[in-house]
């Protein structure tokens, strides 16, 4: 699995088409579906974007929780439900949803943010704002984040 790295800002055309990031389209190339899938984020006014592989571990997990309770059927719903496939033409643009972008305020220009395994695409100004907000608490908490042992087929000779 590759990984989305950096930030790109983007102009959304008049039809909602955009550019995907040339990097995002190498990561997701070895993907069997060639574009982008893309859900209204529940946590922030962006959209969250990934391959199909992280979709697959998304369920995966989702079968861990009880059949039919209310957090599978809620996940059900804010992730898979609302899901799409949004494949990209032959100049690398996506044609995002009316739905998808007024949830995210996008119009003239979009922010693709890499995120590792996952990418969000904001309203630029909004990102901008989250970005500072981010940086104020990471600044005030100092997170730490504990490295895990590559495994023995990545260990270098």
């Amino acid at each position: 699995m590759g990984l989305f790295l950096s930030t790109f800002v983007n102009k959304v055309d008049r039809k909602g088409r955009v550019s995907v990031p040339a990097s995002f389209r190498a990561t997701l190339s070895v993907q069997p579906f060639q574009g982008i899938i893309a859900y209204r984020s529940f946590a922030h006014a962006c959209i969250e974007g990934c391959g199909m592989d992280f979709m697959e571990r998304l369920s995966d997990s989702a079968q861990n929780l009880d059949a039919f309770s209310p957090e599978q059927d809620d996940l059900s719903a804010l992730i898979f439900a609302d899901a799409r496939q949004l494949a990209w033409d032959p100049e690398g643009r996506i044609l995002l949803p009316e739905d998808v972008m007024a949830h995210a305020g996008i119009t003239e220009s979009c922010a693709f943010v890499g995120k590792g395994q996952t990418f969000q695409i904001w309203e630029p100004e909004s990102y901008r704002a989250a970005e500072a907000e981010i940086r104020a608490r990471a600044l005030a908490n100092r997170p730490t984040l504990p490295l895990r042992p590559k495994a023995p087929s990545q260990e270098p000779r």
